[in-house]
């Protein structure tokens, strides 16, 4: 708040959502230089010993066996009817500790499926994002600045115990830092001092909509199969049983009844969640996600759209918000940056 943010309540955290200069300007800062995300609001449910990589094997979708200690990995708690219960990074820290990464409203959930031990409120985590990320960051830990995408890695930060990953949620290059509570404001004031532009919650969704990525409670819940969100790549088929296979597996031989499409607007208008996908005066779907890109400057969005329409990328629909119609093309994620076929 000092730095002026707007702040607003999410998933049980009082979290900024723009600073002073917008969200449009910590979304390009991002795509051109360097942005630190407070996403503290993310769960940390810590698995160990001997029996938790064969408990988090048959939690989880995906497969630990393709990493090992050193490496994250993104992956699905799944219900018995093959919902996303929620999208997880799990960090694997050493041979019998996992740090599993929830949704920010969705901790306890995954606690009660997978077990161990909730200490959230023992670390801040600040995910530094950008082009500029990594060289920025060096002035402030070289150790954590050189951290490969998708690996893990301790540092220490003035004497404190940290952990990094080579993870993010915008499309960029980054890390994000789990830094001890007690230091943590002064790691985050050290990293702006550095030159790294802060941003709030309308950039992080705004980015991650260009991206492509899925947010869970838009793309990802109840009544959405990673097979419809086309994240099958997630499911670990080779492994044996985990939760909610049987569902997944009779999904998989019928094939979705609709999948998860990018739309790109013809015009500047945003495209909001909620509104019909049509052709022909017919409904085809429904966007999950919607917005304007700073990027692309249109409205851009996500839609689960109905496998039986058939549709193809670059085929024309109609967005029906409200009492507007707006005309939109069907295109494959991300959204930005432009496909060369589009």
């Amino acid at each position: 708040m000092a730095l002026g943010a707007k702040m607003v309540p999410f998933g049980g955290w009082e979290m900024p959502l723009a600073y002073p200069w917008g969200t449009v300007a910590e979304h390009r800062a991002c795509r051109e230089n360097a942005v630190a995300f407070d996403v503290s609001h993310l769960g940390t449910v810590r698995v160990q010993g001997p029996e938790a990589f064969d408990h988090l094997q048959h939690s989880l979708t995906n497969d630990l066996r393709r990493i090992a200690p050193g490496r994250a990995q993104y992956t699905h708690l799944l219900d018995e009817t093959g919902s996303v219960a929620d999208d997880i990074i799990v960090w694997w820290v050493d041979d019998e500790r996992f740090d599993v990464m929830p949704n920010a409203s969705n901790t306890s959930r995954v606690l009660g499926a997978i077990g161990g031990e909730d200490v959230t409120s023992e670390r801040a985590i600040v995910a530094v994002q950008g082009p500029k990320a990594r060289a920025l960051l060096a002035t402030v830990s070289p150790e954590a600045a050189v951290v490969h995408r998708f690996a893990v890695a301790r540092f220490d930060w003035e004497g404190a115990p940290c952990l990094v990953a080579g993870t993010g949620y915008t499309g960029e290059e980054g890390v994000e830092c789990a830094v001890p509570a007690a230091v943590a404001e002064d790691f985050w004031a050290a990293v702006v001092s550095a030159g790294v532009t802060p941003a709030g919650l309308g950039a992080r969704d705004t980015l991650r909509l260009e991206a492509g990525l899925p947010l869970h409670g838009h793309e990802l819940g109840p009544g959405i199969t990673p097979l419809q969100a086309g994240l099958g790549w997630v499911v670990g088929w080779d492994k044996g049983d985990f939760i909610g296979r049987a569902a997944l597996e009779e999904e998989k031989a019928e094939g979705p009844r609709r999948r998860l499409r990018g739309l790109v607007a013809e015009g500047r208008q945003p495209l909001r969640d909620g509104a019909d996908v049509q052709v022909g005066g017919q409904t085809v779907g429904r966007l999950t996600s919607g917005n304007f890109s700073p990027m692309r400057e249109r409205g851009i969005g996500l839609a689960l759209i109905d496998a039986d329409a058939q549709l193809l990328d670059g085929d024309a629909v109609t967005v029906v918000q409200r009492t507007r119609e707006l005309p939109a093309n069907l295109v494959r994620p991300p959204l930005w940056p432009p496909r060369v076929e589009e």
